[in-house]
Parts: C-alpha cells; structure tokens; sequence
C-alpha cells in the first residue's frame, strides 16, 4: 500500500490518522488564525498528523451573490502565515491550471474539487508541479471510475495522489456515503482521507447555498474511520452559523478537541485491530 510522507510524517491507510483540518473558504486572517489555533493546540495535545486547510476561492458557489473569498494572491498570503506560524503543511485547492505554479511554491498538497477532477489539463499542471496531489471523488462518478483520474496524473509524472470521498448525490439535494467507497479506492492503492464536512451537506438546500447536518459529524466520521482510512477531512468555524461558507457542515472550533479526541481514539483501535488480525 502507498505512503506518502509529509515532513515528518506519513498518510497512509495503515498509518496513524492525519487530519486535514481548517476553514472552508480564507474569509479572514482572523478566522484563519483563530481556527487554525484551536487545530494545532488539539493535534498537538493528541499526536495528530494535521495538514490546515482553506480554500482561496470557492469558484462554484450556488449563487453570483456568494461570498468566494480573497483571491489567489492574498489567500496564498494567508495560508503562508499559517504554515509558518504554526509549522504545519497546506492544502488548497485550484480551478484553473494556470494557478498551479503558484499555489505549489506555498502549498504541500495540492486538492482538486470534485467538480472538476476530470478536467485533464487541470490535472496535468497539478502533476506536473510534483506535489502531492489530492482528488475529491465527484458526486457523479462512482469510486471505480477514480482509476480512470489516478492513471491521468500517473500519465503526467505524479504518483502521489490521495483520494478523497465526499459522497454521492442521492436524488434532489441530498448525498449518501457508500462505505464500499472506501475499499474500493483503496483498492487503486493509494491513501483514502473521508472528508466528513462537504459528505454532510445538502446541495443547494438553502436554494442559493448548500443546506448541511453538522450535527451527524461523529457518527458518520466514525463510520469511516471503521474501514482504515488515512484519515479525515474536517472544516470548522469560531461561529459556524455566521460563516460565509458552508456554516451548516462546519462543527465550532470549541468542539474541536472533544471531537478530535474520540475520533483519534477510535482510528488507533480500528488500526491496532488489523495490525493483531
């Protein structure tokens, strides 16, 4: 089974969790800084592999009217400050290819959204920038089809892809996580990381934004956590209800130690399990 290895240390679906953990969308230095405070203070307490998260631009909002965030230039700045700050990898994720040079001189990962991982010259900068790449499983596509993604960017130069399961649409507004998905995928021999935040919402519920049930986080993360997985994908807000994006997935950063303690908890145990098997 594939490794890869960040700093000091490595995800994989054998290995130790590592949590992408952050903010939706950089709506702010200060939000950036207060939610990536309480990540690194709770990783640090538990031992957790985390990699802070934030998108510069949400180019696939529901509305015109939707807030997108700063920009490639100031989000960039942002998520810099956080690496430095707190010594921790970013990930980030692009639209279009020619923002992939940039984004790869700050970012360790970099993510493709599930919207556009069969975009092919999207996917060929991303590769050819030799980071680690991150591909969102589509609603759309079932997760055999993401052999068809990893053999694109192999075909580029990069073998160092992540796959990441945010589920599938399920009718009108709603989505479903098929826990087959992650065997699956691991199947194609590369990390799996669930990302429990976007798998919660429901599409255009709000009709101009994303309705979402943050208050199943657990019990769905959990689930996933139950099949060996690298890890998990988590969004978080100082005051979710008033966040700019995807506030109704996103859990408060006061939860996110209780939280972060259970599900490390659960993801050693489910692990020394299969290591006695």
């Amino acid at each position: 089974m594939t490794i890869l290895k960040i700093n000091d240390f490595t995800i994989g679906n054998d290995e130790p969790m590592t949590l992408m953990g952050g903010v939706n969308v950089l709506e702010s230095e200060s939000v950036v800084m207060a939610v990536a405070e309480k990540f690194a203070e709770a990783t640090k307490s538990l031992n957790i592999n985390w990699i802070f998260k934030g998108s510069f631009d949400k180019a696939n909002r529901s509305s015109i009217s939707s807030f997108r965030g700063p920009g490639l230039e100031e989000g960039l700045r942002m998520l810099e400050k956080v690496k430095s700050e707190f010594s921790v990898p970013v990930i980030t994720d692009i639209h279009e290819p020619n923002q992939a040079d940039s984004v790869a001189k700050v970012c360790d990962v970099i993510q493709i959204p599930a919207f556009l991982c069969r975009q092919t010259d999207l996917v060929v900068a991303a590769a050819k920038t030799k980071k680690i790449i991150q591909f969102k499983k589509p609603q759309f596509l079932s997760a055999p089809e993401m052999k068809n993604v990893i053999e694109k960017c192999n075909h580029a130069g990069n073998e160092d892809i992540i796959l990441c399961e945010r589920g599938n649409s399920f009718g009108y507004n709603n989505l479903v996580v098929d826990m087959l998905n992650f065997q699956i995928m691991k199947d194609l021999d590369v990390p799996v990381i669930f990302d429990v935040t976007h798998s919660l919402q429901l599409p255009g519920g709000l009709g101009n934004a994303a309705g979402g049930r943050r208050e199943y986080l657990l019990p769905l993360a959990k689930a996933a956590l139950s099949q060996g997985i690298a890890g998990l994908f988590i969004e978080s807000h100082p005051d979710p209800d008033s966040a700019k994006c995807d506030g109704p997935c996103a859990i408060s950063t006061d939860e996110i130690p209780a939280v972060l303690s259970r599900l490390s908890a659960l993801d050693d145990f489910i692990k020394n399990q299969d290591k006695n098997i």
